[in-house]
C-alpha cells in the first residue's frame, strides 16, 4: 500500500524545485492530508462523519489542481476515483439511461459508487444546467450517506456553484448541504503559476504560415481537405495524418459539436491543430433559448425557455472552451493559428471568467512540463 501522504508528496516537489512553498495552498494541503490520514489510518466511519470532503475554488493557475491530484495520487490503489466534471455528468446520464423503471434510481447508481469508490474526485465543478443541478443535489446526498467522500475543484465559490437566477432556488438545499460538509478552501493568491512556466516552444500563431513552419512541416501534414469521423458524426479536416488532426475553427466550434464530441476528438488524438480561429469577443445580449438545444454543454432533457445572456460568438466560444478543457485533461498536444494575439482573442464577454482559464491552459501547453505530461512531444 502506498504510504505517501498528500504532504510528503508536496515537500518531495519542493525539496525538488518543482513547486514553491505558496501558504494558501498549504493550509488547503493540510486539510487533505487529515483527511488523507482520516480515510487510510483510521476507523471513522464516514457515513456518520459530517466532514465529508474539501472543496478548492479560485482563480485559474493557482494549484487547485494540483493539490488535489495529490491528495489522489496519495491514495491507495482503487479507493479513490478522479474524472472532470463534464465526464462524470456524462456518466451519470449514461448510467441513467439503463435504469428505466427503477424507483429512486439516483440511490440506486450512488449505492453502486459506492461498493467500488470511496473518493470521488471532481476537476472543474461547475453547474450551467438546472436538470443537472437537480440531478447532482439527489445524488450527492445520496453519495453522502452512502458514505462517499468529495473532493472537489472550481473556479467559484460553492454559493456561486449554479448561477441561473431564475432557478437557483431549486439548487439552494444542495448549495447548503455542500456548505455544510465541505471544508472550502479560496486559493486567491495573486501569482498565476502557469504563467511563470517558460514557453519553450511557441504553439499559438497569428499567421498560418509560422503554423506550417514550425508545426505542420514536423508533423508532415498538408493541407488536404477531406472529412473524419469523431463520435460517429463527420467532421470536415484541413488535413490528418496518424493520431494528428486538422482543423479549422469553424468546423470544431461552430455548429451543433458537443462535449462528447470533443471527450472522442482527444481520446482518438494525440495532436489537435485548430486554425483561423476568429477574434472572438463581442458584446453581451440577453435573449430567449429554447430548453434542451445545443449550446456545447450536455443537454437538459427538458422543454420550456430560458433567458440567457451571450454575445453573437459566444456558443463557439463555449466549445472551445469546452475543446481546450478536454485536451488539457487528457494531455493532447494543441497548436493553433488566430487572427489575433492570445490575449486579444476573447477581450470582452459574458464568458470572459471561463476563458481566463482556457488562455492559461494554452499557455502551459506551450511548456516543456505539459508536453512531457502530454507523452506524446510535439516535434
Amino acid at each position: 500500500m502506498n504510504t505517501d501522504s498528500p504532504k510528503e508528496y508536496y515537500k518531495h516537489r519542493i525539496a525538488l524545485g518543482a513547486l514553491d512553498v505558496d501558504p494558501l495552498q498549504y493550509e488547503a494541503l493540510e486539510a487533505l492530508d487529515n483527511l488523507y490520514q482520516k480515510l487510510v489510518f483510521s476507523d471513522v466511519d464516514c457515513q456518520q462523519d459530517s466532514m465529508k470532503g474539501v472543496y478548492l475554488w479560485g482563480d485559474v493557475g493557482r494549484g487547485k489542481t494540483m493539490l488535489m491530484d495529490l491528495f489522489f495520487e496519495s491514495l491507495p490503489a482503487g479507493m479513490g476515483k478522479r474524472q472532470h466534471f463534464h465526464h462524470f455528468m456524462a456518466d451519470l446520464h449514461r448510467q441513467l439511461n439503463t435504469t428505466f423503471g427503477v424507483v429512486d434510481p439516483l440511490k440506486k447508481i450512488a449505492a453502486n459508487m459506492a461498493k467500488t469508490t470511496k473518493v470521488i474526485c471532481f476537476d472543474e465543478f461547475h453547474v450551467s444546467d438546472i436538470a443537472d443541478a437537480m440531478l447532482l443535489r439527489n445524488l450527492i446526498e445520496a453519495l453522502f450517506d452512502n458514505g462517499v467522500v468529495l473532493v472537489a475543484t472550481s473556479n467559484i465559490a460553492v454559493e456561486n456553484l449554479f448561477q441561473s437566477q431564475l432557478q437557483k432556488a431549486r439548487f439552494e438545499p444542495a448549495i447548503r448541504m455542500l456548505k455544510q460538509h465541505l471544508i472550502a478552501f479560496n486559493l486567491n493568491g495573486q501569482t498565476d503559476y502557469r504563467y511563470r512556466l517558460p514557453l519553450d516552444r511557441p504553439l499559438y500563431f497569428t499567421h498560418l504560415s509560422e503554423l506550417e513552419r514550425v508545426v505542420l512541416r514536423s508533423l508532415h501534414l498538408t493541407s488536404h481537405h477531406q472529412d473524419a469521423t469523431v463520435n460517429g458524426r463527420s467532421v470536415p479536416v484541413q488535413g490528418v495524418l496518424g493520431r494528428a488532426i486538422w482543423c479549422d475553427f469553424a468546423s470544431l466550434c461552430e455548429g451543433a459539436r458537443s462535449t462528447q464530441d470533443y471527450i472522442a476528438l482527444a481520446h482518438d488524438y494525440d495532436v489537435v491543430i485548430v486554425s483561423d480561429i476568429p477574434e472572438l469577443s463581442s458584446e453581451p445580449y440577453e435573449h430567449i433559448k429554447a430548453r434542451g438545444t445545443e449550446d456545447g454543454a450536455l443537454g437538459s432533457g427538458e422543454t420550456g425557455e430560458r433567458r440567457i445572456t451571450l454575445g453573437v460568438n459566444d456558443d463557439a466560444v463555449r466549445r472551445f472552451i469546452a475543446l481546450v478543457d478536454e485536451c488539457y485533461d487528457q494531455g493532447v498536444s494543441m497548436a493553433f493559428q488566430a487572427s489575433v494575439e492570445l490575449d486579444q482573442l476573447y477581450s470582452n464577454g459574458s464568458l470572459s471568467f471561463e476563458f481566463r482559464r482556457t488562455v492559461s491552459r494554452i499557455n502551459e501547453m506551450q511548456t516543456l512540463g505539459y508536453r512531457r505530461r502530454s507523452e506524446l512531444l510535439m516535434p
